[in-house]
């Protein structure tokens, strides 16, 4: 017999070589036929799988991301078999699940290209297999049977993935005609995935790298029910409506020109005055918090993230050095800001009085991200971080880290962020290899985050191996109004950067000391919060935010004289508001300005003109009289001093 703890650490016996959906029939029929997959010794196995020991379980149903997991892993498999069954001689690189669905890239070879109308039939394919039931096998083998096997398959890419896996660590998995490279989870047979939708084909390097092959990569997603697929595809409707990059088209708040490069914003005037807005929000919470702002260049020798570490972690996939004229000087585009404050840190002698010492910037930093991965705001080559660097003493580490994550909060609760997630992540358990810094060191700082959050009594959940490489950190994970999850804030604590950049304090023991460091980023980065506000808000930003508050809409040519005054009042009165003078009808121009998401609409004609008002209508919510200019405008700014006032 062996011992099975549970998660409320209750703890039952069982036969050696129980498995997953055996305990879970001990538990409920109900139970057995929902669970996906199971966790055991914190490691994510099929629920098929012998446990031979004694060991810590969680079981895992559809509404678990680790059961998500095992069902579009498993979805992913079922499309390879079926692209291999339509498409004979398909050669298979990877196919894992994804936040939302799956994907696999393959090599259908040159005289095969699968286009979107071919999805529909691949799609049928899929549905007749699963209904077949085929169990999901796993098999352990050796590294030498493993090359064989794909060897005899002609895949180069299985081949090239195996010579990278030490023997012994090495699993297939089968099933029906189809065998693949795979760790798993998997479902315990096809039959529970009801619902396919294949949602579009694209180009996807081999391993990431623009010199080697393209492959074409299908995405796709799956359901246990069609409701839920039906449901999901309305969402993605709504998500198209949302995208920020038409949003951001349409409200003239950002470009890209080829000529300028891939990736590279251009801020167009409304979008540089929105996130100029959001800046100064920043700017003026940091001041009452006694942060210090500095501006740091946007390169730095390479020594510079030599001694920091970025350059042997991230050099190989940066901007390459920029050579001078001079022997042997390197620089490189600025890939973060902190190497840049240590050495603002490091300018004078520092005593334990002077800290903790706050720096802030909104510095712009340049990564080289593969083409095939940019998209929009979100994922850019040069983007700006609304950057911060504590350092502090180690008796002042927790007090500042909970200052930080009230700022985060008070951020997003003025932003309307209300559904988020607060997620510790720390190091790999098993492998410390990618990390910088000492035992002592990372067990200091991982316990100082655990403790900090527990003293603020916040609800979170432990990732391992989502750590930075040089400490652990505190990601706020926000879903937005149409549930997709984004990481946004992030602070992180680092005792391995001050003693990579000899960083000291001079002690009230009169002795030399090592600041402790802390990183942290409300917003992530200005461009992908900017993206998520659009597609979160859909356009309609909060009244201090948006960029144009009003418009002022004469109904005839006879009134612009009276509209121009009406503008001159409301800017005097720092009411953002335009006016739109076009000799079109009042109706077509109040349609044309609800297209633009601008809250208030303020229309002006004979009778406004005589009393001195404008006929007031709100975004959504129709008319709301007739009212003085003065009092319009008052009405305005306790609107938005209220939605500050009430966030704090």
């Amino acid at each position: 017999m062996i011992k099975i703890t549970f998660p409320d650490k209750s703890v039952r016996e069982y036969p050696k070589g129980i498995t997953g959906i055996d305990i879970a029939q001990s538990l409920s029929s109900q139970l057995a036929r929902d669970v996906l997959s199971i966790t055991v010794n914190n490691q994510l196995w099929d629920v098929t799988r012998p446990i031979n020991n004694d060991a810590s379980i969680k079981l895992h149903k559809w509404d678990d991301e680790e059961g998500k997991h095992a069902f579009w892993h498993s979805s992913a498999h079922l499309l390879a078999e079926t692209l291999e069954t339509i498409y004979p001689g398909t050669k298979f690189g990877i196919g894992p699940a994804i936040e939302n669905g799956f994907y696999y890239d393959i090599d259908t070879g040159d005289n095969v290209v699968i286009k979107e109308s071919d999805l529909p039939e691949i799609e049928k394919k899929m549905l007749e297999l699963a209904r077949t039931k085929n169990d999901f096998i796993r098999e352990e083998v050796s590294k030498a049977n493993a090359l064989k096997y794909f060897t005899q398959k002609n895949d180069e890419y299985k081949i090239e993935l195996i010579n990278d896996l030490e023997d012994g660590t090495i699993t297939l998995y089968k099933q029906g005609n189809f065998t693949d490279l795979c760790r798993g989870p998997h479902l315990p047979n096809t039959s529970p995935i009801k619902a396919i939708k294949l949602l579009s084909v694209a180009g996807a390097y081999w391993r990431g790298d623009e010199k080697r092959k393209q492959l074409t990569r299908i995405y796709g997603i799956s359901f246990p029910k069609q409701k839920m697929l039906d449901e999901y595809l309305i969402l993605l409707e709504e998500a198209k409506k949302r995208d920020h990059r038409k949003i951001g088209k349409e409200l003239e708040l950002f470009t890209f020109s080829q000529k300028v490069g891939q990736g590279l914003p251009l801020w167009l005037p409304k979008g540089a005055a929105l996130r100029e807005r959001l800046e100064n929000f920043l700017k003026k919470v940091q001041r009452d918090h006694d942060y210090q702002q500095v501006i740091t260049p946007h390169i730095g020798q390479k020594e510079l993230y030599v001694t920091s570490g970025h350059y042997a972690k991230y050099g190989q996939d940066s901007f390459q050095p920029i050579s001078t004229p001079a022997e042997g000087e390197e620089f490189l585009l600025k890939p973060m800001n902190c190497p840049h404050h240590c050495e603002i840190y490091k300018s004078k002698p520092r005593s334990y009085k002077d800290l903790p010492i706050r720096l802030a910037e909104f510095g712009t930093v340049y990564r080289y991200e593969q083409s095939g991965e940019l998209h929009g705001l979100t994922r850019v080559r040069g983007f700006t971080q609304d950057d911060a660097h504590l350092f502090c003493r180690n008796d002042q580490l927790k007090d500042e880290f909970k200052k930080v994550i009230d700022i985060v909060l008070y951020i997003f609760r003025t932003l309307d962020f209300k559904d988020f997630t607060i997620q510790i992540s720390l190091r790999d358990k098993e492998n410390h290899e990618k990390y910088i810094g000492s035992e002592e060191n990372w067990e200091k700082a991982e316990s100082a985050i655990i403790e900090a959050c527990a003293e603020k009594e916040l609800e979170t959940v432990i990732e391992y191996g989502e750590a930075a490489f040089y400490g652990p950190k505190l990601d706020f994970m926000v879903r937005d109004a149409i549930g997709r999850k984004w990481q946004l804030g992030t602070i992180q604590v680092d005792y391995n950067l001050p003693e990579r950049f000899d960083l000291e304090y001079m002690g009230s023991d009169n002795q030399k000391h090592r600041p402790v460091m802390i990183h942290r980023a409300p917003f992530g980065s200005m461009e992908r919060f900017v993206a998520v506000l659009i597609e979160h808000t859909a356009g309609k930003f909060p009244l201090w935010l948006t960029p144009e508050q009003a418009v002022i809409l004469p109904i005839s040519e006879k009134y612009n004289d009276y509209a121009k005054k009406v503008l001159k009042l409301l800017n005097n009165y720092d009411i953002r508001a335009v006016l739109d003078d076009r000799n079109e009808k009042i109706g077509k121009k109040i349609r044309d300005n609800e297209l633009k998401r601008i809250p208030y609409l303020l229309i002006v004609g004979e009778k406004e003109m005589e009393l001195q008002h404008i006929a007031v209508r709100k975004q959504g919510e129709g008319d709301k009289g007739s009212m003085k200019i003065e009092e319009f405008a008052n009405f305005v700014n306790s609107e938005v001093d209220e939605i500050l006032k009430s966030s704090i």
